[in-house]
């Protein structure tokens, strides 16, 4: 059976731990919450215990920010100048608070609140840190989001340059189309039906009755037959002719209608 090797020392394997192997009870030490300043400790301190920023009770927060220092000391680590310079601010403030409030002056002034310098920073490091908690919820290109690119073997190839015979086919093409095209030019032309009803009623013959389309002249074009027709109607409907006709499909007849018609 081949045994298992805990570690490698240079070239040689072991398989088994020495006795006399010493492991320091701080050699490995995790930190779970670590803090970017005195600043920032306390407004941890003040988010745990859920304390009011404007009305902070500083006998409370001074002792939880010196069990923090204490814990630092007894870790062994270095403990930077500002957070004992905040100790210091924080213990000056918890004792200008334990002595009777005295008039800034004779007059009526009211002493400021020994807390107000300590929550006004706070305050602003509040402000500063929602803001920055914001922006890094923000979509981080290369880390949430991927800018779209086309690689550049996909690129679109380059198109042919036309040469002098394509331009030339492509104009005579559009010659030859330009010859294909009819245009047409319209004129305001002016008709009256009152005079196409008297056309109309000087072709007819008293009392005979006239075939319909031979009182239309085919020259005249659209517009003229439209105008002789709507006047035919007119007559038709002032009872001065009369249209008949025998059978459905059968030719149409118009004869001038007199009174005793």
């Amino acid at each position: 059976m081949t045994a298992t090797i805990v570690a490698r020392v240079g070239e040689e394997k072991l398989t088994a731990l020495p006795d006399d192997l010493y492991i320091p009870p701080d050699a490995l030490a995790i930190y779970l919450q670590s803090f970017e300043g005195p600043l920032d400790l306390l407004s941890w301190l003040i988010r745990r215990d859920r304390l009011d920023i404007l009305d902070i009770p500083m006998a409370e927060l001074t002792a939880q920010y010196m069990s923090y220092v204490d814990w630092l000391h007894e870790q062994r680590l270095e403990l930077a100048a500002e957070y004992l310079v905040m100790a210091v601010w924080l213990m000056e403030i918890k004792s200008r608070m334990l002595l009777p409030a005295i008039a800034a002056s004779q007059g009526d002034g009211e002493q400021e609140d020994p807390r107000a310098a300590l929550v006004r920073r706070l305050v602003e490091y509040e402000s500063i840190r929602s803001a920055a908690e914001w922006l890094a919820a923000l979509p981080l290109a290369g880390r949430d989001v991927f800018v779209a690119g086309v690689p550049q073997e996909l690129s679109a190839p380059d198109l042919p340059v036309a040469d002098l015979q394509a331009l030339t086919d492509v104009w005579q093409a559009l010659l030859k189309r330009e010859k294909l095209t009819v245009k047409h030019r319209t004129a305001r032309r002016e008709l009256s039906l009152r005079t196409a009803m008297t056309r109309l009623l000087s072709g007819l013959q008293g009392d005979l009755f006239m075939d319909f389309s031979s009182l239309f002249e085919a020259q005249r074009g659209v517009s003229w037959w439209v105008v002789h027709i709507l006047a035919m109607l007119e007559l038709a409907r002032e009872q001065r002719v009369e249209i008949v006709q025998n059978e459905p499909f059968a030719p149409i007849y118009v004869r001038e209608k007199h009174a005793g018609n």
